[in-house]
C-alpha cells in the first residue's frame, strides 16, 4: 500500500508538470487569499544571474517546479529564488489590490506585477533597503496591483537573502489590507506598551528596594520587546529606518541579550546562589557558552546568526532550574515554573507551525505564538516577583510580630524586676543606714590607727634614707672590688700560665674576642684600608665595619694574626697566649694536648706568632700587661 500510494505521488506530481501551473481564481468579491503548497512555482538560480527576461523564455519557464511544502523557502540562501503565481480574474478589477509578503527579514525582494497590456511593473523593497523607498510604509512587502481586464495573469517574485525566509504571498484588497494592518498594528501597540508598563514598573520598584532582580527583569523584557520588533519589522519601521545594514544583526544582538537578561533573573529571583551553589555554576557557564556564541558568529561566521534553536539551551536551564527550586520547597518559584511553561509551549508551537505540522491553527496565532508567549511569561514573572515580594513582607511582618511580643514580655519582666529591685532598695538603704553608723564608729578608730601609723611611717622614711646611704657605698665598694678582680686576673694572665677553663672567664665565647680585637685594632682610630675615608657603619658580619664613602666592609680579623682562621676564635687567642707566655718555647704537640686540636694546625698556627716574636725586634716580656693581646695585632705592621 505504502508503495502504491508514493508511486500514486510521483504520478501526481508528473502530471502537474505536464499540465502547467493551475491559475487561482480570483473574484470580486475575494478579500484575501494566501498562495500555498503548488500554488506557487519556483526556480532555483543558483549563479544569480538570470535576469527577468532570460526566466521568462521557454527554456527558463519549463524549470519552474511546483512548491511541495505549505509555503515555500530559500533553502539554499546563496542561491537566488524565483517565485511564480499565475492569478485568473473573471471580470475587470479594479487598482485597489495589493500582492503582499510576510517575511520582514528577506534581504532583497523584487516584483514583477503585470500591467494587463503585456508588461510588467517592477517593484523592489528589502531589509538591505532604507525603509522610506518601499511603496507602502508598512513593516510588510506590498506590491500594488495595476486595474486589470478579464484574464490569466503571472506574477514574478525574486527572492535573495543570506537567511532562510518564508515566502508567504498573500492576495489582498487594500479595504481587508487596511482592517488588517489596524488590526495588527494595535496588537502591537498593546504588547509593547505592556512591555512598557511592566519596565516602568519595576523600574521604580528597583530605585525603591534597590533589588537586581527588578532591574534585570526590566533588561529582559526590554530586549525581548526589541527582539520582537526586530523580528516583526518594527524597529526597522520606527528606530532604524536609515540603517539597514543593523537588520542583520538586531535580531541576534536582542536574541542573545534576552538568554543572558533571563539567567540573571534566574539567578536573583530564585537566589540560586546562596540554595544550589552547583546550579549556579551551570548557569555562569551558560552566560558564558551563549556570549561567546554570539562573539565568535560576529567575528567569523555570521551565518550561524540563523541558528535560533540555540536558544532552547538557556530556555530549559532555567526552566529547570525552576522546577528544581519548586521542589525544593522554595515558594516564588511557583510562577516563574508557570511563566517558563508558557514560553516554552509557545515556542514549540513556533517551530511546529514553521515546519508545517500545525496548519489546523489559525495563521495569526502560529505566527505570533512567541509574542503570546512572552505575555504570558511577562504576566506571571511579575506575579512570581510580587509573590516574593508578598512573602518577603509576611516574613517580615511575622518577624516583627515576633519581636512586638518578645518587646510585651521583655517589658513585663522589666517591671517585676523594677519591682524586686525597689524593694531590694529599701532593704538596702536600711541595712546601709545601719552600716553607716557602724562605720561612724570605725571611722574614729581608724582615724587613731592613722596617727599612729603616720608617726610609724616617719620612723620607717629615717630608715629608708639610711639604707639607700648604705646602699651607695655598698654599690662603691662592688664597683672596686670588681675593678681588683679585674685586674688581679689579668696580673695572673701574665704572670702564671693559666689553663683554658681559666682563660676562658676572661675570654668565653666568639662574641668577647671579636669585641677585644674591635678595641684593639680601631682603638685610636678608624680609616678605611681602601680609600682612607674615616667615616663608617655596622657591617654584616659581628664587628665589622663598613667604609660609608667606597661601602668597602672591613672584617674585625683583616690585618690581624687571626686573618684567615680555621679554629675557633677563643682557641686561637689562648695558642697566642701561650705561645707569648712560654716565648715561643713551647712545642706543637704540648699546644695540641692544652688545646684539643690536631698538632698541625698547631705548629702552623704557632710557627705565625714564633715569627712575629722574632721580627719584632725584641722579646716581649711575658709578665708585660696585655703583651700578648697587642701582640695580634704585630701583623698589621708587618710589611706586605
Amino acid at each position: 500500500m505504502k508503495i502504491r500510494g508514493f508511486a500514486l505521488l510521483i504520478l501526481f506530481f508528473q502530471m502537474a508538470l505536464l499540465f502547467g501551473q493551475k491559475p487561482i481564481t480570483l473574484l470580486p468579491g475575494t478579500a484575501e487569499h494566501i498562495f500555498k503548497t503548488t500554488e506557487v512555482y519556483y526556480l532555483e538560480d543558483s549563479s544569480n544571474a538570470l535576469s527577468f527576461a532570460a526566466i521568462r523564455s521557454p527554456e527558463q519557464a519549463q524549470q519552474f517546479k511546483p512548491n511541495e511544502r505549505y509555503y515555500p523557502k530559500n533553502f539554499n540562501r546563496s542561491s537566488t529564488y524565483w517565485f511564480r503565481v499565475r492569478m485568473s480574474f473573471d471580470q475587470h478589477i479594479s487598482r485597489d489590490r495589493i500582492i503582499e509578503l510576510f517575511d520582514q527579514t528577506a534581504d532583497m525582494v523584487e516584483a514583477f506585477i503585470p500591467t494587463g497590456t503585456g508588461g510588467f511593473v517592477h517593484y523592489q523593497a528589502g531589509a538591505s533597503i532604507d525603509f522610506e523607498n518601499r511603496q507602502f510604509m508598512h513593516k510588510n512587502f506590498e506590491f500594488l496591483i495595476p486595474a486589470l481586464q478579464k484574464g490569466t495573469y503571472e506574477a514574478y517574485f525574486k527572492v535573495r537573502s543570506r537567511q532562510m525566509v518564508n515566502v508567504i504571498l498573500v492576495y489582498r484588497t487594500l479595504d481587508r489590507f487596511v482592517q488588517y494592518t489596524l488590526t495588527e498594528y494595535f496588537t502591537f501597540g498593546l504588547f509593547y506598551g505592556m512591555i512598557v508598563l511592566f519596565s516602568f514598573n519595576n523600574l521604580l520598584m528597583y530605585f525603591a528596594v534597590r533589588g537586581r532582580q527588578y532591574l534585570y527583569y526590566v533588561l529582559y523584557i526590554l530586549c525581548v520587546g526589541l527582539y520582537e520588533m526586530s523580528s516583526d519589522g518594527i524597529a526597522f519601521q520606527y528606530l532604524w529606518p536609515e540603517n539597514p545594514w543593523f537588520n542583520q544583526y538586531a535580531t541576534a544582538v536582542f536574541v542573545c541579550c534576552v538568554s543572558v537578561f533571563a539567567l540573571l533573573f534566574t539567578k536573583s529571583l530564585l537566589h540560586v546562589k546562596q540554595k544550589e551553589p552547583k546550579l549556579n555554576r551551570l548557569l555562569d557557564l551558560v552566560i558564558m557558552l551563549r556570549i561567546a556564541f554570539f562573539l565568535y558568529c560576529l567575528g567569523f561566521n555570521q551565518n550561524w546568526f540563523i541558528y535560533k534553536f540555540v536558544e532552547v539551551v538557556p530556555l530549559s536551564v532555567a526552566f529547570f532550574s525552576g522546577i528544581w527550586l519548586w521542589k525544593k520547597n522554595y515558594r516564588p518559584a511557583r510562577y516563574f515554573v508557570l511563566a517558563y511553561t508558557f514560553l516554552f509551549l509557545g515556542f514549540v508551537l513556533k517551530v511546529v507551525y514553521v515546519l508545517g505540522y500545525a496548519r489546523f491553527i489559525p495563521s495569526s496565532i502560529g505566527h505570533y505564538s512567541i509574542t503570546f508567549g512572552f505575555v504570558l511569561e511577562m504576566t506571571f514573572l511579575s506575579f512570581a516577583i510580587h509573590d516574593k515580594v508578598r512573602l518577603l513582607k509576611s516574613k517580615k511582618e511575622r518577624a516583627q510580630k515576633r519581636v512586638i511580643e518578645q518587646m510585651q514580655i521583655n517589658e513585663k519582666l522589666q517591671e517585676k524586676h523594677n519591682r524586686d529591685l525597689e524593694r531590694k532598695v529599701q532593704e538596702r538603704t536600711l541595712e546601709v543606714m545601719q552600716k553607716s553608723k557602724e562605720l561612724l564608729e570605725k571611722s574614729e578608730i581608724i582615724n587613731d590607727q592613722n596617727r599612729e601609723l603616720k608617726e610609724m611611717n616617719s620612723l620607717l622614711w629615717a630608715q629608708s634614707e639610711e639604707i639607700g646611704r648604705m646602699n651607695q657605698l655598698l654599690t662603691k665598694d662592688n664597683k672596686n672590688l670588681q675593678t681588683n678582680i679585674e685586674r688581679i686576673t689579668d696580673d695572673r694572665v701574665l704572670s702564671k700560665e693559666m689553663n683554658f677553663e681559666e682563660f676562658g672567664v676572661k675570654y668565653p665565647d666568639k662574641e668577647t674576642c671579636y669585641k677585644v680585637l674591635s678595641d684593639l685594632k680601631w682603638k685610636k682610630e678608624y680609616r678605611c684600608i681602601k680609600c682612607g675615608y674615616d667615616n663608617y657603619c655596622a657591617g654584616k658580619t659581628p664587628y665589622s665595619r663598613r667604609c660609608t664613602k667606597c661601602t668597602y666592609e672591613e672584617s674585625v680579623l683583616n690585618n690581624t694574626i687571626f686573618e684567615n682562621v680555621r679554629i675557633p676564635i677563643n682557641k686561637a687567642f689562648y695558642l697566642v697566649y701561650l705561645v707569648h707566655f712560654h716565648q715561643g718555647d713551647i712545642s706543637s704537640y704540648k699546644l695540641s694536648q692544652k688545646l684539643g686540636i690536631r698538632q698541625s694546625t698547631c705548629w702552623n698556627y704557632a710557627s705565625k706568632v714564633k715569627d712575629i716574636l722574632t721580627t719584632s725586634g725584641k722579646k716581649h716580656k711575658k709578665n708585660e700587661k696585655s703583651g700578648w693581646t697587642r701582640l695580634v695585632l704585630q701583623a698589621l705592621d708587618r710589611p706586605t
